[in-house]
């Protein structure tokens, strides 16, 4: 007689049967589905005899069952991570989730993405764009205002100062005039086109001069001494009569030099003279 063959839970024989061998026990495929089977972490379901199981940590899995959490992608033979309440994630996914956020799109910015950082903030590069003309900045220069950023062109024409004379935008340096900014190269003598910032310079209407520009173009001749009348240094008093102008320190007697500025004075036959000195005459 052959020795008997039993499943060692139900005893039925196993001669001629498919049977599973566990911890040294041989057990029909019955009662290893319903006793030793493992269950699946997964569907919560027994992983019979005629499945396929994978297991990790003392957690098992149909081998169907062992897709990504995320995109659902069958992991069997590929890399994974085992994450919270122990779902397990692909690699692709699990560098998405640890990735850091575009404040652009707000999708995750992966390992060798083109990416721009400012203030532990992180964007796509094509995604760093102007607030204003909604142009791609990506790593170019750029102005932040509060939460919006400005390309280079935007900001001059929002923010930058216009110029009195051009105006078109004062990117840098630049002066002021009676509360006017100028660009440098905007600010020059009418007549010899030279810069007048840090120089002295006269002012007529809307034009303006530089001393010896004033001095020849401009200013009116002393009927005195011929010179120029100007605002600059000595002279800065005017006498004016009759079309003819003096300067102060000028306009004296004809006949006994006294100075007549604020004074009473005569003219006779075209000439200046004091009060007194008619009667001598």
């Amino acid at each position: 007689m052959s020795e008997r063959f039993d499943c060692f839970y139900c005893r039925d024989p196993l001669h001629g049967k498919k049977y599973v061998q566990k911890e040294g026990r041989h057990c029909c495929v019955k009662c290893f589905d319903k006793i030793c089977a493992n269950t699946c972490i997964e569907c919560k379901k027994p992983i019979g005899a005629d499945s396929k199981e994978l297991h990790f940590k003392n957690r098992y899995w149909h081998d169907t069952c062992f897709r990504c959490f995320k995109c659902y992608t069958s992991l069997v033979n590929e890399p994974f991570m085992l994450r919270e309440n122990n779902k397990v994630w692909c690699s692709n996914c699990t560098a998405a989730a640890d990735a850091p956020r575009c404040k652009g799109c707000f999708k995750p910015i992966i390992a060798g993405d083109q990416n721009v950082e400012y203030k532990k903030m992180v964007w796509h590069k094509d995604c760093f764009t102007c607030s204003q003309c909604k142009q791609v900045i990506g790593s170019g220069s750029f102005f932040p205002k509060g939460d919006d950023f400005f390309c280079v062109s935007c900001h001059e024409h929002k923010f930058a100062k216009t110029c009195a004379k051009c105006k078109n935008p004062i990117t840098s340096g630049g002066l002021t005039y009676q509360e006017q900014p100028w660009h440098s190269e905007c600010f020059i003598c009418s007549n010899c086109k030279k810069q007048l910032g840090g120089k002295r310079f006269t002012a007529v209407e809307d034009d303006f001069y530089c001393v010896d520009c004033y001095k020849e173009c401009v200013a009116k001749k002393c009927a005195g001494c011929k010179n120029p009348i100007t605002g600059f240094g000595r002279g800065t008093s005017v006498v004016n009569y009759e079309d003819e102008s003096w300067h102060d320190y000028c306009f004296k007697c004809t006949k006994c030099a006294r100075g007549l500025a604020n004074k009473r004075f005569v003219c006779h036959n075209g000439k200046i003279y004091c009060a007194e000195c008619p009667k001598r005459l």
